[in-house]
């Protein structure tokens, strides 16, 4: 990097949008985070969210638009892209026959790592992630939260700048899906990772966050909380969603 400039953005979303066939999933999502960032992708089922983490890991390709990742285009420099994010998805995508350490060594050597090397990031990212005592269970034998954290712990073994995550929280009790977020907002303040958590889950946007609304393919609104909330002329962030979405079905109504 040049000296005098400033260090790239974690993510830079510019005119992304993208259809199935004669259905548009996304239309012209603008937006950027910087680095140490937790930054909420906050939308109902349907607001476009899995599409856009998609496009973002180059599941799909991207149609229209640009998605940079400190700096490296995913669709002209993918592999430099790819290696700075992790990523959790939705479904779970553990082998639960397998233990906790061997669903991490082998992810490990997936990435090209070393027997010794991959162990050892095993060892500290279970650390990280509280999951030590269990490396030698199977993973059938874990809780859904504890089997999240496993996916966190993987997502972060090639050790990651950016950690994508689509709607990590869903189907776990309040207990677990606020372990987990202090886990994940501890590896900003700690380890500078930028995050991307996306949730329909308004309870999980904390007051200093970023935030992104995003409603049937669009962004509504970008910024801290309190740019959100001063915005949409709201008390908190429940409101403001609730005013800005409607407000965005209402407008899209007029002929």
């Amino acid at each position: 990097m040049m000296h005098g400039t400033k260090p790239a953005e974690a993510v830079v979303i510019e005119g992304v949008s993208h259809c199935y066939g004669a259905r548009q999933a996304l239309d012209n999502v603008t937006f950027s985070l910087a680095p140490a960032t937790f930054a909420v992708l906050l939308g109902l089922n349907g607001a476009g969210k899995s599409t856009l983490f998609s496009l973002i890991v180059r599941l799909y390709a991207v149609q229209r638009g640009q998605i940079r990742i400190f700096g490296h285009d995913v669709a002209r420099a993918s592999s430099q892209a790819l290696r700075l994010i992790g990523v959790v998805f939705q479904p779970r995508t553990l082998d639960l026959d397998l233990s906790v350490l061997q669903n991490l060594t082998y992810h490990a050597a997936l990435h090209g790592m070393g027997n010794r090397d991959g162990r050892e990031r095993a060892d500290d990212v279970l650390a990280r992630i509280a999951l030590s005592e269990r490396a030698h269970d199977k993973v059938r034998n874990l809780s859904g939260g504890q089997m999240r954290r496993l996916e966190i712990a993987r997502a972060l073994l090639h050790r990651p700048r950016l950690l994508v995550l689509d709607e990590p929280t869903v189907g776990l009790d309040i207990k677990s899906r606020a372990n987990i977020l202090g886990h994940v907002r501890k590896l900003v303040v700690e380890d500078g990772v930028s995050v991307l958590w996306a949730t329909h889950l308004i309870d999980e946007v904390a007051d200093d966050d970023d935030v992104i609304v995003l409603h049937h393919g669009r962004v509504l609104a970008h910024g801290p909380v309190s740019n959100v909330l001063k915005e949409a002329d709201a008390q908190d962030i429940h409101a403001a969603f609730t005013r800005l979405t409607q407000g965005a079905e209402v407008a899209g109504e007029a002929p």
